[in-house]
């Protein structure tokens, strides 16, 4: 596996800290949101970066490759399309499932809104090692995929997180975006040693680390990437550092943003965190075995999936399917799930959730003041799924309100109306239209 060039020290870029972010110093990469990104019409922010020498890697959110579903090939086409504008040496995603159901199981399609774990058994890999290869096929830069943090575990599961990495890397040759806040999650969620992680992992498929922080609640650790980096989290990474040299390291934060100087430590202790005691014997790196040729698998040297043909994907889809209703649909829990960790975790997908839409329609909380909002939200996300993205989902509980008489108020529900009426339709309203409905909006207030 060819190694990738040094990226050096970086941070995620978000538009709420795009000045921060331009004038920390020491910052020789950044990482954005590949969702939020449009080739053709960069932030001026992200220009200024690449003009002055700073790499940005697009980072996916949406392909859900360790879905039952071949990648889509338009959500491939973005991607691909960004990495090219932004120059970007290389693009990553994650080893999750964001949606299920839909043909492979006759059933509706679901929208988790979320990165949900794979199960690490045989069938999972095999249809993760096709998705890949279909994804590394349509990407004109190298691909490398994030581990995730889970609040639940698949019953019946074949591997370890570290052995399903490793056997993942082997048979498709991808590159790895190693997580150490989410190797934490998974220790104090699922039990999970994350030195025992490390020692399956194969470190030379590193291509760079995220570094996060999050906060424990009755027991159970939440991924937030709102709260300063923690200490086990930092313990990790040196850990990490004592077997191989990450390429690169990056601090992210989505939420809750500090100062600037702040951020300017927070990157300080993971710079410190990355230069273990002189004394710390450098451990021996394992030698990777070979990676196949693309598309054949290792065992037996015929295509991947080629023994069950499409048997393992249904069955893939239709665990994915029973345990994402189970979470979005209140339908009941699947056999061997813990079912008051999956109530905790549907909590937090309609947390989420209500989070997410009231970024994306923020008229919404201000039309019905911010408790309201929310407690309307989850009211009506508990019987229904979303199944087309955050936009839609917040078009569709508008729609709701409006149909059952709310905002009590007449002039908010107007003012909801034309919201609305502005936003559902096929194409953006004619200047005439909107003026029109402005007028009488305000004429309602009046």
């Amino acid at each position: 596996m060819e190694r990738l060039g040094r990226l050096g020290t970086g941070i995620g870029w978000r538009p709420e800290i795009a000045d921060a972010v331009e004038g920390l110093p020491g910052i020789d990469w950044v990482e954005a949101v590949a969702e939020n990104l449009c080739p053709g019409h960069l932030p001026d922010s992200i220009l200024r970066l690449r003009a002055r020498g700073t790499k940005v890697i697009p980072h996916g959110v949406s392909l859900g490759l360790g879905g039952a579903d071949r990648p889509d090939a338009a959500r491939l086409a973005d991607l691909a399309a960004t990495a090219e504008a932004l120059g970007a040496p290389l693009v990553t995603e994650h080893i999750a499932f964001v949606r299920a159901g839909g043909p492979l199981t006759a059933s509706p399609l679901l929208e988790a809104g979320h990165l949900l774990p794979v199960p690490r058994t045989r069938d999972a890999l095999d249809v993760l090692c096709e998705n890949v290869r279909i994804a590394q096929d349509s990407l004109p830069v190298p691909l490398a995929l994030e581990n995730i943090a889970a609040l639940i575990n698949w019953p019946d599961e074949d591997m370890t997180e570290g052995q399903f990495l490793a056997e993942l890397v082997s048979r498709t040759g991808v590159r790895l975006l190693i997580d150490v806040a989410n190797l934490h999650t998974n220790h104090v969620n699922r039990g999970e040693d994350p030195s025992a992680a490390l020692d399956e992992l194969p470190v030379e498929a590193i291509a760079y680390v995220h570094v996060a922080g999050g906060i424990e609640k009755d027991g159970v650790w939440h991924d937030t990437h709102a709260h300063p980096v923690s200490r086990p989290v930092l313990d990790i990474l040196t850990d990490l550092r004592s077997r191989t040299d990450p390429p690169g390291v990056l601090l992210e934060r989505d939420d809750n943003f500090p100062p600037t100087e702040d951020l300017a430590r927070e990157l300080t202790r993971i710079r410190t965190a990355l230069t273990p005691p002189a004394q710390r014997a450098e451990r021996p790196q394992a030698t990777p075995p070979a990676a196949p040729e693309r598309g054949e698998d290792p065992v037996v040297g015929v295509p991947a999936g080629a023994r069950r043909g499409d048997d393992a994907r249904i069955r893939v889809a239709l665990a994915q399917a029973a345990l994402l209703s189970a979470l979005v649909a209140g339908t009941p829990v699947p056999a061997g799930f813990d079912s008051a960790r999956l109530r905790v975790q549907s909590r937090a997908l309609a947390g989420k959730r209500a989070d997410v839409v009231a970024k994306v329609a923020p008229e919404l909380p201000q039309l019905l003041g911010a408790a309201a909002y929310r407690d309307a939200f989850l009211a009506y996300a508990k019987s229904r799924p979303m199944s087309a993205g955050y936009r839609r989902d917040a078009l569709d509980f508008a729609e709701h309100l409006l149909a059952t008489g709310r905002p009590g108020d007449e002039a908010a529900r107007r003012q909801l109306t034309v919201w609305w009426q502005d936003r559902a339709g096929p194409r953006p309203p004619r200047r005439t239209t909107r003026f029109v409905r402005a007028a009488r909006a305000a004429l309602v207030r009046k």
